[in-house]
């Protein structure tokens, strides 16, 4: 459905199908969303584990390079750019 349609046309059982509908949608894409957070969960704690091996290490945590790209995005020079969508 890329246009809303005109509510004034539908039946009242084409409109409980659109609900039904949309509802099946948005519970999907909850469900990605739940899945989505659970990954980056995992990638994030996996991240913390090796910043922290590396610090017990003795090995800088945050290098020059890391405060320049933070500043180069904080000033809007260096936004990161997004693979663009196929197709």
């Amino acid at each position: 459905m890329d246009t809303f349609p005109d509510l004034g046309a539908l039946s009242d059982q084409e409109l409980k199908d659109l609900i039904q509908e949309l509802t099946g949608e948005e519970q999907q894409l909850s469900y990605e969303r739940r899945i989505l957070h659970g990954k980056i969960d995992i990638l994030r704690a996996e991240l913390v584990n090796r910043l922290r091996k590396k610090r017990e290490e003795g090995e800088p945590v945050i290098t020059g390079g890391d405060v320049q790209q933070l500043s180069n995005i904080l000033s809007g020079k260096g936004l990161p750019k997004s693979d663009p969508e196929p197709g």
